[in-house]
């Protein structure tokens, strides 16, 4: 998933395959997936849903709100052309899943993904921190006289950050191993 469109789609995509949701639904799963401290606005939201809808890959229905609302909600569901991108996408594995956000998006649809890209997606992470890990360690261990405290203090917390879900992933990596 090169941008975070690509991600949020992938995101949407897995969520509606769980079932037709409305916008508001829709953002509150995210933030499940994201966590509170990076909100999904409205602004971000809907334009990535109508860009899936030209893209055919969902469609929308309108329901009464119920309760003391009048007006009717707009409830997304997929499509068989957005199941089969889902499924495509579940199939493949690529570098960008490793980094970060693809991670995070790809973790939180673990379950549907076979288990063997589980495991591609898995090492592929590990071996990306242990890469950055190294990385921090070299800086860590020529810090130039006069650099900030707090800027070292900061490198330290991404090499302990790091080494703890190393760790974990190796963990995750040996359980997955033993399901094949």
């Amino acid at each position: 998933m090169r941008s975070r469109s690509e991600s949020l789609e992938f995101a949407l995509l897995g969520l509606l395959s769980q079932g037709p949701l409305h916008g508001y639904e829709l953002r509150k799963r995210m933030a499940t997936i994201y966590g509170p401290f990076r909100a999904l606005s409205f602004s971000v939201l809907y334009p990535q849903l109508r860009k899936m809808l030209l893209a055919k890959l969902i469609e929308e229905t309108f329901t009464s709100a119920g309760g003391l609302s009048r007006r009717s909600r707009i409830v997304y569901e997929l499509t068989k052309t957005g199941r089969e991108k889902l499924d495509s996408l579940m199939q493949s594995v690529s570098p960008d899943t490793f980094e970060d956000e693809g991670f995070e998006v790809r973790f939180a649809f673990f379950g549907p993904t076979p288990r063997n890209n589980r495991v591609k997606i898995l090492e592929g992470r590990h071996r990306k921190l242990v890469e950055k890990a190294e990385i921090v360690r070299k800086d860590l261990a020529k810090i130039p006289e006069g650099i900030d405290t707090y800027l070292v203090e900061w490198r330290r917390h991404s090499l302990e950050s790091a080494e703890r879900e190393i760790t974990w992933l190796e963990k995750m990596i040996k359980s997955e191993r033993k399901s094949l």
